[in-house]
């Protein structure tokens, strides 16, 4: 038998595609004992990098639908939230009433205590931690207190003391409750009046 290819050589081989007889110099071996003629061998070439690029696509295809995940989703959703948000704060947020809440310290001398309390602490650590001679000096600069609610401080009673710093506590406790007292180092209670247990 003869070579295809070239008839005036003999047939080695065989095409494993188009069983073409094939000489030595036609035949390319593809696999141990396979072997191919050269146009079979391109066609199979052109095929595999043929499939090889569709293959690399729908990698491609996969790898984008993957990118939406849970924390792409979370993102998106946590943006929308913070949008609408903002949107109701600034546009649709309902107006601040006009008066301001305001604390009537003859009622509430707890509350006047405690805020003392606490512009004593801040004189304290701007003065060096030298404590107010009376609670006037207070006034405006640690507390906001203005006309006559400066007279509210007569509520409170307010000592130096050596070995605390200060004492600060109400002068007239209600009756039958513990008397608080603030100082520097903390919290101290009395027990409560004996005027207020008859």
């Amino acid at each position: 038998m003869q070579c295809k290819y070239h008839p005036e050589r003999k047939a080695e081989f065989f095409c494993a595609s188009c069983n073409a007889p094939l000489c030595e110099e036609c035949a390319e071996e593809v696999k141990p004992g396979s072997y191919l003629c050269f146009q079979c061998a391109m066609i199979q070439s052109v095929s595999e990098i043929g499939t090889s690029i569709k293959e690399k696509r729908e990698q491609e295809e996969k790898k984008k639908k993957k990118r939406w995940g849970p924390f792409q989703y979370f993102v998106i959703v946590s943006s929308v939230l913070i949008l609408v948000m903002w949107g109701y704060i600034i546009f649709g947020g309902q107006e601040l009433p006009a008066t301001i809440a305001t604390v009537d310290y003859g009622k509430q001398g707890r509350v006047l205590l405690f805020m003392v309390d606490g512009a004593i602490k801040r004189y304290a650590h701007y003065e060096r931690n030298k404590y107010p001679e009376k609670l006037t000096d207070l006034i405006p600069k640690y507390v906001s207190l203005e006309g006559e609610q400066i007279l509210h401080l007569k509520q409170l009673l307010y000592q130096s003391d050596p070995k605390v710093g200060y004492r600060l506590s109400l002068a007239s406790p209600e009756p039958g409750e513990m008397n608080v007292i603030l100082t520097s180092k903390g919290v101290e209670y009395t027990a409560p009046s004996e005027e207020g247990a008859k």
